[in-house]
């Protein structure tokens, strides 16, 4: 009897043992990876740019000048423009990223084509010789944009990263100013064609995808300043007579908004 109990008891350990080995093993839960910000990237961006700039056309009285003494400042008033000017933008992106826990920190640098192009137009009468006037006319263009930004933001989740940025810009100043009038076929004209410097600031969001790629959109304002030039280059009647006492003065600033989407690419993966 103690033979058989202890025969039964063998088999009893042996079955639990093989059930137990039938169980299915529990899968390891696997950390889903974290994206890092740390590396050098470089990307393409596109968006449109568009401002209201400030364009002002003047001239003076010479006792020895085409003007009379009125004529000046009806000139003035109608100088006094505002020029529209829109286009698209595009270019190129690098920069490079240092994370420390929830907040990054970088430096960016791009080089945009910069499509700006606008004019305006404005007439008036000479108080001294009604009906007779003259029309002012000005222009505005750019045609590229390089700025260099430090940024700043903080992770809202481990792949998106809200942030500040603002820094250097430069871009290339184009103008050009025409008066002309009804009374003796005057005219003059002056032309600008500059590279300017001047500050851009403005915030995006930036979206960490797979494998180093990452999405951004972006907003930044940048002033240009104000560049200016005169002439003397004044004629009237014909065959032209000229007259350079009445000196003239125009001047031009850039101030643009920009709205743009760009896609990174970071060297040494994502996670």
């Amino acid at each position: 009897m103690k033979s058989l109990f202890v025969l039964a008891s063998l088999l009893a350990l042996g079955a639990g043992g093989a059930s137990a080995a039938d169980l299915p093993m529990k899968a390891r839960v696997m950390p889903a990876p974290v994206y890092s910000w740390t590396g050098f990237y470089v990307g393409g961006n596109a968006g449109g740019a568009w401002s209201q700039s400030d364009a002002v056309t003047t001239t003076i009285f010479s006792p020895t000048g085409y003007f009379a003494s009125t004529s000046p400042g009806a000139i003035a008033i109608a100088g006094a423009q505002r020029v529209n000017t829109s286009g698209f933008t595009g270019g190129l992106t690098a920069g490079y990223n240092w994370q420390s826990s929830n907040w990054v920190f970088g430096i960016e640098s791009d080089f945009n084509y910069f499509g700006l192009s606008g004019s305006s137009r404005a007439s008036g009468i000479y108080p001294c010789c009604a009906p007779t006037g003259f029309t002012v006319s000005s222009s505005e263009s750019s045609s590229w944009l390089i700025t260099v930004r430090p940024r700043l933001g903080v992770l809202v989740t481990a792949s998106l990263l809200l942030y500040g940025t603002g820094g250097l810009a430069v871009a290339n100043v184009k103008s050009n100013f025409l008066f002309t009038d009804t009374f003796a076929t005057a005219a003059e004209s002056a032309a600008i064609s500059t590279t300017r410097y001047g500050w851009t600031a403005g915030a995006g969001a930036e979206y960490g995808l797979m494998n180093g790629w990452s999405v951004k959109g972006e907003y930044l304002y940048a002033d240009l300043g104000r560049s200016s030039t005169t002439s003397t280059n004044l004629t009237a009647f014909t065959p032209p007579i000229a007259f350079p006492s009445n000196i003239w003065n125009h001047s031009i600033d850039l101030r643009t908004n920009i709205v743009r989407i760009g896609l990174n690419y970071k060297f040494g993966g994502a996670y």
